[in-house]
């Protein structure tokens, strides 16, 4: 099996996979060569590693909808605050390399810091406006800006036809796709169902440092979200009573109810319930669609 190098050199296609090379791309210049090869429609999975099965989803419902399907791997700093998890982070790009060698990937984007910020960090950021404030923007003040300047950057030198994003950030798929209308960016955006545990926690890089009390714990969220969404057809304050009864002792950040655009929650029809937790030093985050006041 060929080993991906640091400049970009195809990785053959594991025994029993499809036989198509893999380029791994380390720097802006070699993406941008790169794209300018392919041709057909190109399905972005943008990602901070730490590839675990949702992203695999992500991954195969690009390959089913695009001819060709690129990933990148980037834990980018100007998305975290200073005393949030940056440093501890989980990274693995030998395992995420080979998860994306097994599902088809033809492009891996996985840069340095300094290279997809050369000054250090970006002068000019894409700001997220008032929706960007509320929820996890009022606990991570910084994040969504850092979020939004980089998946703009992907979007420029990828030139994506299609670009995937898991709902489980259900505010940062809501977000990419307003930034994408407002700035007509031509790009579509789809979103991925979230990827659960067999005991229904929600899919995440972050589960890995969890403890195993707070791993056992952290089950609470997926209970909130399932009980409050069973008692739609009560209304709101229902769905919100039910969900607050499974999250006692939870050291919980924030649990609404929005419509789908974040917006205020309606009376009836669809709506949003998301939740968000700590666990020891891990924070979790998760939604669940709500049907209020429907059969």
């Amino acid at each position: 099996m060929g080993q991906p190098n640091e400049r970009g050199s195809p990785v053959s296609a594991p025994a029993g996979q499809p036989d198509q090379a893999m380029a791994v791309l380390r720097t802006r210049a070699e993406l941008v060569a790169a794209r300018a090869r392919l041709s057909g429609r190109l399905g972005l999975v943008p990602t901070m590693g730490a590839l675990h099965e949702g992203h695999r989803r992500l991954i195969q419902r690009a390959a089913s909808e695009a001819d060709v399907v690129a990933v990148s791997i980037f834990v980018n700093p100007t998305q975290f605050g200073p005393t949030e998890d940056l440093a501890s982070y989980p990274r693995d790009l030998a395992a995420d390399l080979a998860v994306c060698r097994a599902e088809g990937v033809r492009l891996v984007f996985a840069p340095d810091p300094v290279e997809m910020y050369p000054a250090g960090t970006a002068e000019i950021m894409v700001q997220p406006g008032p929706l960007g404030m509320v929820l996890e923007g009022r606990v991570r003040p910084i994040h969504f800006a850092g979020v939004l300047t980089v998946v703009a950057k992907l979007f420029n030198l990828f030139q994506p036809h299609i670009g995937y994003f898991g709902e489980k950030d259900y505010q940062q798929l809501a977000l990419i796709r307003r930034m994408v209308r407002d700035l007509d960016v031509p790009v579509q955006i789809a979103g991925c169902p979230t990827i659960r545990e067999p005991d229904g926690l929600a899919m995440s890089s972050r589960n890995r440092n969890l403890s195993t009390v707070d791993r056992w714990r952290a089950v609470a969220l997926s209970q909130a979200l399932g009980a409050g969404a069973k008692v739609g057809i009560k209304g709101a304050d229902a769905v919100l009573d039910a969900a607050r009864a499974e999250l006692s002792g939870v050291d919980t950040d924030y649990l609404v109810l929005r419509d789908p655009a974040l917006g205020p929650a309606p009376k009836r029809g669809a709506a949003r319930l998301l939740v968000a937790a700590r666990f020891g030093t891990t924070r979790l985050i998760d939604n669940i669609s709500v049907s209020l006041g429907d059969e």
